[in-house]
C-alpha cells in the first residue's frame, strides 16, 4: 500500500473576526475560533469543522487534541459508521464526521446529500441574529435589519419585555423567535413568555436552565418552546416532550451530520418542530447542516452572516436566503 492510499488526519485550529461583537445572556465575544479537521487519502481532501463550546467544557486545545488522537484510527480505515462509537457527541467529532463525509462524497463523483440518501437541500430563509444588550441598542440593531424576513433575538432576564417590547416595534414585519440561552428563572418565566407572546413570537429557544426546565412542563405555554441546550442527540429526546414542542439540532451537539440526520428523523417521529442551528463559525460549518434544513421549520445558519470575513468559497447569502454549498465549499 502506497502513502497516498493511507488515510491522513491534519487538524488546526483557526480564527475569523467578528463583525463587532456577538452578545448573549452568558457573555460576548470578538472572534470565532474554529477546529478544521481534514482527511486526505488518493488525492483528495475532504474538510469539516467545528466550534467548541466551553458551556459543554470545550476548549479549542482539547478539541483539537481529540481529533489528533483519532490520527491513528484514521490511517487503519475508520469509517463514519465507526466513528460514532469510536468518540462521544461534540465539536471534535463533528469535524471529523463532516470531513469523513465530504471525502466519501469526493471519492464517490457524487454530491453528500445524493450519497446519504437525502433531499436536496434548496434555498432557505434563515433567522439573522440581534445581539443582547439593552432594549435602545437592540433597537438600534434591529432598526438595520428589519427588512429581513426572520430574526433571532437573544434575551437574558430582567428588562427582557422591554426588550422584545423594542424589537418588534423596529421590526413590525419580521417573524419573530426568541433565545435565552437559559437565563430566565422559574419566577419570571410566565412573565417572559407573555411578553414574547404578546409581541407576536413565535418560538421561544432555551428559556431556563437545562437542570431545571421541568418547569415547562407544568405551565399552560402561549407560544412554541424550543431545546438547546437541553437537547444534545437522539438519546435526550424521550424526556422531553412534555416541555418543548421543538428541538434545535446543531452539529456541535450531535457530533456530526451523522447523527443529526438520525436526530431528525427521530424528532419528527415525536412530534417535534425542528430548527436547524448553529455556532457562530465560516461556511464550512454551515454547509453540512444544510442537509438537515429540508426537516426544519427554522433555519438558523447566520454564522457567516456575523463574521467581518467568510473563508473561501463560501455559502451564497442573497439577503437572507441561503443557498446550498457549491462542491468546492463541502460535500
Amino acid at each position: 500500500m502506497t502513502s497516498s492510499n493511507v488515510p491522513v488526519l491534519t487538524v488546526r485550529i483557526e480564527r475569523f473576526p467578528i463583525a463587532g461583537s456577538f452578545t448573549i445572556s452568558r457573555g460576548a465575544k470578538t472572534e470565532a475560533v474554529t477546529i478544521v479537521a481534514e482527511v486526505s487519502q488518493n488525492g483528495l481532501t475532504g474538510r469539516g469543522e467545528c466550534v467548541p463550546y466551553p458551556r459543554y467544557g470545550e476548549t479549542p486545545e482539547a478539541t483539537l487534541a481529540a481529533i489528533k488522537a483519532m490520527q491513528a484510527a484514521v490511517a487503519g480505515g475508520l469509517t463514519r459508521q465507526a466513528l460514532q462509537a469510536a468518540m462521544p457527541p461534540g465539536a471534535a467529532r463533528n469535524a471529523l464526521d463532516c470531513a469523513l463525509i465530504d471525502l466519501d462524497a469526493k471519492a464517490a463523483g457524487r454530491r453528500a446529500w445524493s450519497l446519504l440518501d437525502r433531499q436536496f437541500p434548496g434555498e432557505r430563509t434563515t433567522a439573522y441574529t440581534i445581539s443582547l444588550g439593552t432594549a435602545e441598542a437592540m433597537a438600534v440593531a434591529t432598526a438595520k435589519a428589519a427588512h429581513r424576513p426572520l430574526l433571532k433575538i437573544k434575551l437574558g432576564g430582567d428588562g427582557d419585555g422591554e426588550r422584545i417590547a423594542a424589537v418588534r416595534r423596529e421590526a413590525p414585519e419580521s417573524e419573530l423567535i426568541v433565545d435565552a440561552n437559559e437565563a430566565w428563572t422559574e419566577a419570571n418565566l410566565e412573565q417572559n413568555l407573555a411578553a414574547c407572546a404578546a409581541a407576536g413570537v413565535t418560538l421561544v429557544e432555551q428559556p431556563l436552565p437545562s437542570s431545571q426546565d421541568e418547569a415547562l412542563a407544568r405551565i399552560k405555554r402561549p407560544l412554541a418552546v424550543c431545546a438547546d441546550e437541553s437537547v444534545h442527540d437522539r438519546s435526550s429526546l424521550a424526556p422531553l416532550r412534555d416541555r418543548y414542542d421543538a428541538v434545535n439540532i446543531k452539529l456541535d451537539k450531535t457530533g456530526g451530520l451523522t447523527e443529526a440526520l438520525a436526530m431528525a428523523d427521530a424528532a419528527q417521529a415525536l412530534g417535534f418542530e425542528i430548527m436547524v442551528g448553529c455556532m457562530v463559525a465560516t461556511s464550512l460549518s454551515m454547509a453540512p447542516a444544510m442537509l438537515v434544513t429540508p426537516q426544519a421549520r427554522f433555519v438558523d445558519l447566520d454564522g457567516p452572516l456575523l463574521l467581518a470575513r467568510d473563508r473561501d468559497h463560501g455559502l451564497r447569502y442573497d439577503g437572507s436566503l441561503v443557498y446550498p454549498p457549491d462542491a468546492s465549499l463541502w460535500g
